[in-house]
């Protein structure tokens, strides 16, 4: 029976998620069940994309990537995929309508592989939307369960959740991206170097991508806002770090959160969800 496939693939999707994020499994994991499935999808796909074009030195990744890609699409005309991760996914696409969403992700991902430096405003800000924004845009849909009204109304605080994760990462692995993988993302880097004064500036764009964020947060459907919430404020822990260490700090290696800190920000956070202080 194909639903036993079905069913497999999603758990494959969740085995991808609990290996590669820690903290995204333990948000995933506070939605509802009605929800949950739909996300482990797109954190699977979106991860196994991104690791093609990051993690796959000594390889041909620009004939993987193509072949993934290609698997991809094929599965949007046959609605199936012996790929269990694209299988997964696909089936979320058709659903939710994730068409755009996707070609989008896709492009960006695939720009990794020639673009090394993100000169202009404009580049970076394209980077973003393609490899973050719409990856918001499409748990949104996901959230609202299609509900263009709601969707509408929350898309642009999704958009900003998703920016503000990203260049939160970009911040704090800028050193494996620029000296492994010849990267630079932010446009305001002078050669490439990192220093208190462009850091300030970068996290000061931060704080105000979570600030729109945040007043979607607390307008989400109760199947999603404690697990999107708790997400949040692990990000906003993470970037209060970033803001203590001084730039050499950064460059020197990845700044962490601890498991045990992890565990208080979920505490913490739940409290706060129940006793509605948002």
């Amino acid at each position: 029976m194909k639903q036993l496939f079905d069913t497999s693939s999603l758990k494959c999707s969740k085995i991808v998620t609990n290996t590669y994020s820690t903290s995204f499994s333990l948000g995933i994991k506070l939605f509802a069940p009605s929800v949950r499935p739909h996300i482990y999808a797109i954190y699977g796909f979106v991860r196994y994309a991104d690791e093609i074009v990051d993690s796959f030195e000594g390889y041909n990744q620009k004939d993987l990537f193509q072949d993934f890609v290609e698997d991809y699409k094929k599965s949007l005309d046959r609605k199936i995929s012996l790929n269990p991760i694209i299988n997964a996914f696909q089936e979320v696409v058709h659903h939710y309508k994730l068409y755009t969403y996707a070609d989008d992700f896709l492009k960006r991902m695939e720009a990794d592989l020639y673009v090394t430096d993100y000169t202009t405003k404009e580049a970076y800000d394209n980077y973003i939307y393609g490899s973050a924004d719409v990856v918001g845009l499409m748990c949104l849909r996901v959230f609202v369960n299609n509900d263009e009204e709601k969707f509408n109304q929350l898309k642009d605080s999704a958009k900003h959740l998703g920016s503000a994760f990203q260049k939160v990462n970009f911040l704090r692995d800028i050193k494996d991206d620029i000296e492994l993988l010849g990267r630079s993302y932010f446009p305001n880097l002078s050669h490439n170097t990192l220093n208190n004064g462009n850091k300030k500036e970068i996290i000061a764009d931060i704080d105000r991508d979570l600030e729109i964020a945040y007043k979607g947060i607390i307008q989400l459907p109760l199947e999603s806002k404690l697990g999107v919430y708790i997400a949040y404020r692990y990000y906003l822990k993470l970037l209060k770090k970033l803001k203590k260490a001084d730039s050499e700090k950064i460059l020197s290696g990845r700044i962490r959160i601890s498991n045990a800190l992890k565990v208080f920000i979920l505490t913490k956070s739940y409290i706060r969800y129940k006793l509605n202080f948002f």
